[in-house]
């Protein structure tokens, strides 16, 4: 038994023994017999324990004990009833488990516990206890249950200290008012009171050179991002915290806002003045939150994909556009079988959305029905919707959205609800030609997306390019299927870029000229003028190989000019960037020089240059020069370059040497966490004045003043070293060196024999062969170098400001001259594309034909060449009208798996695709009209998620179709009906060729194994399966499979006019490795069910259940 002295020896000796001991707390009475009472804390109502000068209540003299219920102690406090206080002679002892008290306030002594009669101990189990007398607490708190067989420590119940019991692991309670707090670490309570306030974000605090997690967010996110998660004690009880250096922020902030979708709050230091410091006990600094990042908001992180926008969109849904109670969502309409999809779903919705990363602003209107479409061509990271549309769950966007696992953000609408208002926001004002039209959902959308990134910026200024409306009508619309059935931006199968149409046209070498590819991709023009303007430069340069090499290797020494401009129009940047910018700004005049007219300035230019007027007149470099010219005077590249080539061979040597120490001790994983390459590492305060010749950032000529500075820094220099000479005389000490270090401060350094001699000095620092002390004169210059410094640091900041303030008035002009690079990069990849793949310009006009001939798969061919093998070329000639030779509006096609039909469909919208956005196409010849759509139904999935077969999802899919195409739409289906029966797959699959020739009437190709469709069509007067009829609307045509007779056999891919009723699946399951026997067996069922048929359908059999085998 121990007695501690006091109340605040016990409460320290119990936070000692919590967790660690059953602790019992027993009343030692003063006279009298004892007899003992157990009673378990756990069973004790929540309330104070009142003073022991109070006595209790007397109980009657038994040999026995009485058990004591839970259910007959009084609700309130612990205490004897003082309304009749009575001697006693023999006081009972309670005995009472610390582990099982509940952790909660104890109240004030206003009640007394009335032992019952009886047994005087009862046993309640913590699980037995209500929920309001257990602790939150947090995975890491020690179990409250008692072990057995553990030491008991008795303490009277009067010296246990008065208030709440906490769980140590888990923070206080807060408080209401905001300015207190626990009694943490000023540090700490800076970081507690800004996770209160953002309290969906994690909080990155800035300490020094660390930014540091505590509480709960260190516990939780420390493993997740491999930090050693440790504990720092307080008077408030033990804080979790971990941390890493700031130099890797970007490293940990790509793991939380990409990798594991979070917000992030990051609390930087700001000096405080004088009159804070003395508010936060002579704090230096204070820490508030700059910036929250989220995955829609990166602006210059090195994690962000320099290749594809970062856009955060919103999406304004009027309060009228809502389903009213009783009416149905699309999806809900689908679920109860209403034929017609709801009204709602083509109710507008306003778009808009932004790229902090650039400063792109666009709006559009839209419908819930097309949604889905501009959210594929978009790409957001993050979309932002009304908080207070959060309620309605029935939307039917809300489907889509979570169909598609977008980022979802809430967002309260504020106050910016007219374009005017915007205007803080951008660079220039919007014109008046354009303000007007924008619609009020588009107005609404981007007042809700400007208000949001507003937040999320706190308070940082934002210069966005004034805002530009994107009309459906003027891009060709790819819905999300389309897009991933045509493997334009990755593979279907896999995800991956390699594969892709985009990996296989993409030679752009620039970042910003690769990011306007992927918008092109995205949406290909629909105006016979913009890809008409493209082509031509196009084949410009392909006549003109020379210059278009000039121009690449030109454009290989520019930068990413969208993103470096953004940077300074947010506030950020560094010198490097002044630099970049100075070097793209020399590109693109040199570009302008090489892009001029070679004739004779009064004479007209011909026909091929014409095409470049348009463009070379968008450059403006009149005061972009200066600026570059101003760059260059005031920066000194070379000490930037000299300082970063020390900091990347440090760096690779700290590398080098972690990697040696995984090798030998760690394991794979380890291996793993290392970093391929290291950011610059900051300079630290011995680097910054180790040496008189510093790195400086600008040049002395950058202004007078830091000219003159830097002659009295020399000045200074020329005293130190004839200081150093002078005391190496008097002390005849040749070793002695005048130096600095943040621990010692200015003081002389000896050496060797030097030191050994020198012991009459004081020393501050010595070992065996050297010694360091002070000097007077050393220390008075010492502090004139360092304020010369500081004031040439000081004017080199003002200069960087003014040329930061130069660029941002020429922000317009920068950009502009950046889109102009871009789409020379653009054209001239594809120029380079052209001539390498023999590529052909394609005839765009206004019909509603296709007359490709020759043509090829873009991505296909690529890996057959790999592979030694050539792709076969075949004709398309669909549509209704435009030159000869003309072909029907929908082609039906037939023939073997295997044999190249999905390639065949495939490879004619990918050709429109190339065509629309100015590219060059893999054919012989292709003439073809614009076309508005592509819609595609290839491939099988099903969605589970949102409880839908594969065929639910295919006629979710074909319906679309149905629905929204027009007659200038091209149409791509695959095996429609292949996921049921038979009969009903053949009723499906021609319904939908019945109504893509009748109603939709667009030119579309049909692949199907149903082979009873050709007999229906023909039965309707659609088709001639013989393919004589070259007037009818559906036009039949087929692969084939040619046999040698012994067995083998090879798959031709030339389409010819006709109906193949065989699709040979048997041979292509024995190519997939089917069993023998199983092949054998599928092949008795085939006769079998051929000689039945009398071979006529024998090929629709068996195709319905080998259709799935066709990829």
């Amino acid at each position: 038994m121990f007695r501690p002295r006091g109340l605040h020896g016990l409460s320290s000796l119990i936070r000692r023994l919590h967790g660690q001991h059953a602790v019992y707390i027993a009343l030692i009475p003063v006279r009298g017999k004892k007899t003992s009472t157990t009673v378990k804390l756990s069973e004790l109502p929540e309330g104070p324990i009142r003073d022991d000068s109070l006595q209790p209540e007397p109980v009657r003299r038994k040999k026995t004990s009485k058990r004591v219920k839970v259910s007959e102690l009084p609700e309130g406090c612990v205490g004897n009833d003082s309304s009749e206080p009575q001697p006693t002679r023999r006081k009972k002892t309670t005995r009472i488990k610390l582990s099982e008290l509940p952790l909660g306030p104890v109240q004030d002594e206003s009640q007394s516990l009335e032992p019952a009669r009886g047994k005087k101990t009862s046993t309640v189990k913590l699980s037995e206890l209500p929920e309001s007398s257990k602790s939150p607490g947090n995975d890491e708190s020690p179990s409250l249950e008692p072990a057995r067989g553990k030491k008991t420590t008795t303490f009277k119940l009067s010296e246990l200290p008065q208030g709440p019991i906490h769980d140590e692991s888990s923070p206080p309670e807060t408080t209401d008012n905001g300015n207190l707090g626990p009694p943490y670490p000023t540090v700490m309570l800076q970081a507690w009171r800004n996770m209160r306030k953002f309290d969906n974000c994690v909080l990155l605090t800035r300490v020094g050179g660390f930014y540091e997690l505590y509480f709960e967010h260190a516990s939780e996110y420390a493993p997740l991002l491999n930090l050693k998660l440790t504990t720092k004690k307080t008077n408030a009880g033990p804080v979790p915290m971990a941390g890493f250096p700031f130099f890797q922020l970007d490293r940990y902030l790509k793991i939380l806002v990409q990798d594991l979708n979070r917000y992030v709050a990051i609390a930087e230091e700001t000096p405080n003045d004088a009159a804070n410091m003395v508010k936060m006990g002579g704090l230096m600094h204070d820490r508030k939150v700059t910036r929250i990042i989220t995955p829609g908001t990166l602006i210059d992180e090195n994690f962000i994909d320099p290749y594809f926008n970062n856009y955060v969109l919103a999406i304004h849904v009027g309060q009228q556009d809502t389903p009213d109670a009783g009416q149905l969502s699309g999806r809900e309409a689908l679920d109860c079988g209403i034929a017609t999809p709801p009204v709602v779903d083509s109710a507008p919705l306003g778009l808009a959305w932004l790229d902090l990363s650039t400063g792109h602003f666009f709006t559009q209107l839209t419908n819930v029905q097309s949604l889905s479409a501009a959210l594929s061509r978009i790409g957001p990271r993050e979309i932002v919707l009304d908080q207070d549309f959060q309620k309605n769950e029935a939307h039917a966007i809300f489907t889509i959205l979570a169909e598609d696992r977008h980022f979802i953000t809430y967002s309260q609408q504020g106050a910016l609800t007219d374009v005017n208002e915007w205007s803080s926001f951008l660079e220039e004002d919007v014109p008046d030609s354009t303000r007007d039209s924008f619609t009020d959902h588009e107005v609404m959308a981007g007042g809700l997306l400007l208000n949001y990134v507003k937040d999320r910026l706190q308070g940082m200024s934002i210069k966005l390019q004034p805002p530009q409306r994107r009309d459906g009508m003027e891009v060709m619309s790819i819905d999300k299927n389309s897009l991933r059935a045509l493997e334009i931006k990755q593979t279907m199968r896999d995800g991956l870029f390699r594969g892709s149409l985009l990996h296989a046209i993409r030679r752009t070498v620039t970042k910003s000229g690769a990011r306007l590819l992927n918008d092109w991709l995205s949406a290909p023009s629909t105006s016979l003028d913009v890809i008409n303007q493209r082509l031509n430069l196009v084949a410009y340069f392909i006549a003109h190989p020379d210059l278009c090499d000039s121009i690449i290797q030109l454009l290989r020494r520019s930068h990413d000019a969208q993103r470096l401009v953004q940077k300074f129009a947010l506030g950020r940047g560094d010198a490097d960037d002044l630099l970049a910018l100075a070097n793209t700004i020399r590109a693109t005049d040199d570009i302008v020089s090489l892009l001029k007219p070679t004739t004779d300035q009064h004479q007209e230019p011909n026909n091929d240059e014409s095409c470049l007027e348009p463009l070379v007149a968008r450059i403006d470099l009149e005061q972009p020069l200066k600026l570059a010219q101003r760059i260059k005077d005031a920066i000194d590249e070379e000490s930037i370059v000299y300082q970063q080539e020390v900091d990347e061979s440090e760096a690779s040597d700290l590398l080098t040497l972690a990697q040696d120490i995984v090798a030998s001790e760690g394991s794979q994983e380890d291996a793993s966490l290392l970093p391929k390459t290291r950011k610059k590492r900051p300079s630290s305060l011995r680097d910054y004045y180790g040496d008189d010749n510093e790195a400086w950032i600008m040049k002395p000529a950058a202004s007078p003043p830091l000219e003159q500075l830097h002659a009295d820094l020399n000045l200074l220099t020329d005293e130190k070293t004839a200081l150093e000479s002078k005391i190496r005389d008097q002390l005849s000490a040749p070793s002695l060196s005048l130096k600095w270090n943040p621990g010692l401060g200015h003081f002389a350094h000896i050496k060797g024999r030097d030191a050994r001699t020198m012991t009459d000095v004081k020393a501050l620092s010595s070992s065996r062969s050297t010694r360091s002390f002070h000097l007077p004169e050393w220390t008075a210059l010492g502090q004139r170098l360092d304020q010369a410094r500081f004031r040439i640091r000081r004017e080199e900041q003002r200069v960087f400001q003014s040329l930061r303030q130069h660029v941002i008035l020429n922000l317009v002009k920068l950009r502009r001259n950046s889109v102009v690079l871009d789409q020379l990069d653009i054209v001239s990849s594809f120029a380079k594309l052209a001539a390498h793949h023999d590529l052909i310009r394609p005839l765009l006009n206004n019909s509603d034909s296709h007359t490709i001939i020759g043509g090829r798969h873009p991505t296909v061919e690529g890996g057959l060449l790999a592979r030694g093998r050539t792709f076969v070329r075949n004709d398309c000639l669909v549509g209704g009208g435009g030159g000869p030779p003309k072909g029907g509006l929908v082609w039906l096609i037939t023939g073997p798996n295997m044999a190249g039909k999905s390639t065949f469909l495939r490879q004619n919208a990918l050709i429109t695709v190339l065509a629309q956005i100015g590219s060059y196409v893999p054919a012989s010849f292709a003439e073809m009209g614009i076309v508005d759509a592509i819609f595609s139904r290839v491939g099988s999935a099903d969605n589970l998620f949102g409880d839908q077969s594969t065929f639910m999802v295919e006629m979710v899919e074909t319906a679309q179709i149905l629905r929204q195409a027009t007659a200038r739409s091209f149409v791509i289906m695959d095996e429609i009906g292949r996921g049921t029966t038979p009969e009903d797959g053949t009723a499906v699959a021609y319904a939908c060729l019945h109504h893509l020739a009748t109603v939709n009437r667009c030119r579309t190709l049909f692949a199907t194994h149903f082979h009873d469709v050709i007999d229906l069509a023909a039965e309707e007067g659609l088709c001639d399966p013989t393919g004589v009829d070259a007037a009818a609307i559906v036009q039949t045509y087929c692969t084939d499979v040619q046999e040698d007779g012994k067995g083998g056999f090879v798959y031709v891919h030339k389409l010819r006019k006709g109906v193949n009723r065989r699709s040979h699946a048997l041979k292509v399951a024995r190519l997939a490795g089917l069993p023998e026997s199983a092949i054998e067996a599928a092949q008795r069922v085939l006769t079998a069910r051929l000689e039945g048929d009398g071979g006529s359908r024998g090929g629709d059999v068996m195709e319905s259940r080998a259709a799935d085998a066709e990829t």
